[in-house]
């Protein structure tokens, strides 16, 4: 099964005189499962590739299928409805609001659903509990580490149930031990959860968990390979 489907996808931005190709003619697919890493210098289209898959972006040409949706027949509400609804969303600032307390973070996605407040605040506690912060969930964001705030954030990506979990350098924050105890509870809810996790980064010891790694150059895949581990 098919996560999510590229198709000769661009993103080509005007400065001035000066056409910057962000995204260049990518074509592939994601399957249901995954667990991917997607590396490449500043500029070479991570994040733009992220944020056409998280539908933050419309291509400048291509498509983008979700599911085997077309994202590019949506409009802007019914997107939203599948950002919601498909999509978990970590960033490397962790986005945490600060009059929230940690378990109040985790539920906020799921406020703009239909989900019974009950079963919301379940869903969060067992989140919380897989990525071992059940202590802390009265505390506030800046009560907490930079490796907790991400565990809160991990669990925030996931309480919606998502098919895909998309990270936008997700350790670019933590240091080293944290950053590879984040890269092994990610590996370990993809597992678990059976969720799509699509990891942008700098960071080659994080990608190099990943099950696959694309490489982007100047927006364009250059190589994309199955990383093959240890048994």
């Amino acid at each position: 099964m098919v996560s999510i489907e590229l198709v000769d996808l661009t993103k080509h931005y005007r400065q001035g005189k000066t056409v910057v190709r962000a995204l260049d003619g990518v074509s592939l697919e994601i399957s249901v499962g995954e667990f991917v890493s997607v590396v490449g210098r500043s500029g070479s289209g991570k994040t733009t590739m992220l944020d056409l898959m998280g539908l933050l972006l419309r291509p400048t040409s291509g498509r983008v299928l979700i599911d085997g949706q077309d994202a590019g027949q949506l409009n802007d509400n019914r997107r939203a409805d599948v950002r919601g609804l498909r999509i978990g969303f970590i960033f490397q600032e962790f986005n945490l609001l600060p009059a929230l307390n940690v378990v109040e973070n985790v539920m906020l996605p799921l406020r703009y659903t239909k989900s019974n407040v009950k079963d919301a605040r379940a869903r969060s506690w067992e989140l919380l509990e897989a990525v071992g912060l059940v202590d802390l969930a009265r505390h506030r964001p800046d009560e907490l580490s930079g490796g907790q705030k991400q565990r809160v954030a991990i669990a925030r990506a996931l309480v919606n149930r998502p098919t895909m979990v998309l990270g936008d350098e997700p350790t670019g924050s933590v240091d080293t031990q944290t950053s590879q105890e984040l890269a092994g509870l990610m590996q370990w809810l993809n597992r678990e959860e059976g969720v799509t996790f699509v990891i942008a980064t700098h960071d080659l010891d994080l990608a190099a968990q990943a099950d696959r790694m694309i490489r982007l150059t100047d927006g364009r895949v250059v190589t994309d390979e199955i990383i093959r581990h240890a048994a």
